[in-house]
């Protein structure tokens, strides 16, 4: 599903060239759930905003079903990001000036066919799936992390992604409510087939993945 070829990315400022990623080739099937690890710098939220096409990758090829999407225009990969893939924050991003399923619904704002009546269903649906349907109408002032997280979830799956991409989805967690993210992240990869790529610290939790990706200095351990 996902290929990455000798992927990688420089940044530059005025006096610094910064090498985030070397050479990163990787393949993930469908319905994976992969972990990257590695020390604080190391390039792992670089290498998930290039497979979130949030980046563009300074050398190197990324094939997403078959279709080499780092040489697309940034509207092309915009519209592929809000059809396939759903992204989760350590810091949740929630708007803390309207209801939990008015942040729900966002991603929907942006695709073209949705009206507002099939977007608040979805937006139900997809908060009964992380346990959060009679907290719809709360602010994010008013919920735990763990359920903020869970709203965070929520808004990533309500465009039926194919990829969910996790960027330490418990970081600001306890480990109680960060193992119920984790399940929550384990249920819909198993029963709905989605692919979860998630960065993550916790040895623990990257041991209950399918594979554990590990860099270093913006390079592939093996």
């Amino acid at each position: 599903m996902i290929t990455l070829q000798n992927i990688e990315k420089t940044y530059f400022t005025k006096t610094i060239e910064t090498l985030a990623l070397s050479n990163i080739s990787i393949n993930i099937d469908k319905g994976e759930f992969l972990s990257i690890m590695g020390p604080s710098g190391c390039g792992k939220s670089t290498l998930l905003n290039v497979i979130g096409l949030l980046d563009k990758p300074s050398k190197g090829a990324y094939m997403l079903d078959n279709m080499d999407v780092s040489a697309l225009s940034n509207n092309q990969q915009a519209q592929i990001r809000n059809q396939k893939i759903g992204f989760i924050f350590q810091s949740f991003h929630l708007i803390p000036d309207i209801p939990v399923i008015d942040n729900v619904e966002l991603p929907l704002l942006y695709r073209k066919g949705v009206n507002g009546k099939e977007r608040r269903e979805r937006a139900i649906t997809a908060l009964e799936k992380v346990g959060l349907s009679a907290r719809m109408k709360h602010y994010p002032t008013q919920l735990s992390g763990g359920q903020s997280q869970r709203v965070a979830i929520a808004r990533a799956i309500i465009g039926e992604p194919q990829i969910i991409l996790a960027d330490e989805p418990t970081g600001n967690l306890d480990s109680a409510m960060g193992n119920e993210i984790l399940g929550i992240l384990k249920t819909l990869n198993e029963t709905e087939n989605t692919t979860v790529i998630m960065v993550t610290h916790d040895e623990k939790q990257a041991e209950r993945t399918d594979r554990i990706i590990r860099l270093f200095d913006g390079s592939q351990v093996d």
